[in-house]
């Protein structure tokens, strides 16, 4: 138990005489600390004063199909916007930051530093810019592509109502006038007959003959003008009606809506007050720090100090 309070009072009395020691060279810790942080003041007072610029892009799309994948759109501007120019000297403003925005595909997140908002902004719209003329290129690839299927859809709709489906009709005339030949044949062989007085002579048979190869013929071209009148109305609803369903899908597809090209998501948001040097941090760290090694400093300098005595203390 009186250990225990030796060891109390030894310790008491070692901080009282570090208090002592502080209290006693106060001015040194004053003077260093301010010298120090007023060091600091100076120091964040003249660095040029950085500032940044950042946007949230909307990737453009068609038919909502993304027009670049984020992940892959992210790593080739990082390339080329931060990693291709980061061992230029002397630069003042460029790209920090290009990034995908949490629980996002669509989107990424550009950020852009320089001694100026102007400068950063500029940073950030080459960017954007960039990314519109790649994304604007594929866009017009799309709508061009789109163009001439309906041109080839027009060139089939045209043939079918032209070429096709006057051949088929040059065909019905025909066989109607074949067919209509051939009963008039048949209704003419047909008074001869009649008008045969002997039924059972050679000629009525002959007759008999020719007047069944002609309803034969007759009985082909019905069926013939069928089918030609078939495909006819094949060729007006179904053929046809297929194409122009199909040109009206590819002209519906052709509106503005239906092609979103990149763009920047509200405005690029930037601030007055700049990110870098951040001034208040700076000082109160300094400021901290400069009491630190004050004290650091007071207690070497009075160790320094016993230490001389000390020796000259043995010396006398």
């Amino acid at each position: 138990m009186d250990e225990n309070r030796k060891y109390i009072e030894e310790d008491e009395i070692d901080l009282m005489e570090l208090f002592k020691t502080i209290q006693k060279n106060r001015w040194i810790v004053v003077i260093f600390t301010c010298v120090v942080t007023l060091g600091a003041i100076v120091y964040s007072y003249m660095q040029t004063p950085v500032y940044e610029a950042k946007a949230l892009v909307e990737i453009g799309k068609y038919d909502e199909k993304l027009l670049n994948g984020a992940n892959q759109l992210s790593m080739s501007l990082n390339t080329l916007y931060i990693d291709m120019l980061e061992n230029t000297k002397n630069r003042v403003s460029g790209i920090t930051e290009i990034s995908i925005p949490k629980n996002t595909n669509n989107f990424l997140e550009i950020k852009a530093e320089a001694i100026s908002n102007k400068l950063a902004i500029k940073e950030v719209q080459i960017v954007v810019s960039h990314m519109q003329e790649k994304h604007k290129k594929i866009l017009d690839d799309i709508k061009k592509r789109r163009e001439f299927e309906i041109h080839n859809l027009d060139i089939k709709i045209n043939k079918i109502k032209t070429k096709d489906l006057e051949l088929v009709n040059q065909e019905i005339v025909m066989t109607q006038k074949n067919l209509k030949n051939y009963i008039h044949e048949s209704e003419r062989i047909e008074q001869k007959i009649e008008k045969e007085k002997n039924p059972n002579s050679m000629l009525i048979v002959l007759r008999l003959i020719e007047k069944r190869e002609i309803y034969t013929l007759i009985r082909e071209l019905e069926n013939s003008l069928m089918k030609l009148k078939n495909e006819k109305n094949v060729l007006l609803s179904t053929k046809t009606s297929q194409l122009i369903e199909e040109k009206n899908i590819l002209e519906s597809s052709l509106l503005s809506h239906n092609y979103k090209n990149t763009a920047v998501v509200g405005a690029i948001i930037t601030s007055d007050n700049p990110i870098k040097p951040k001034k208040s941090l700076i000082i109160v760290v300094t400021f901290i720090t400069g009491i630190i090694l004050s004290i650091f400093l007071v207690f070497l300098l009075e160790f320094m100090k016993n230490t001389k005595e000390e020796s000259l203390d043995k010396t006398e």
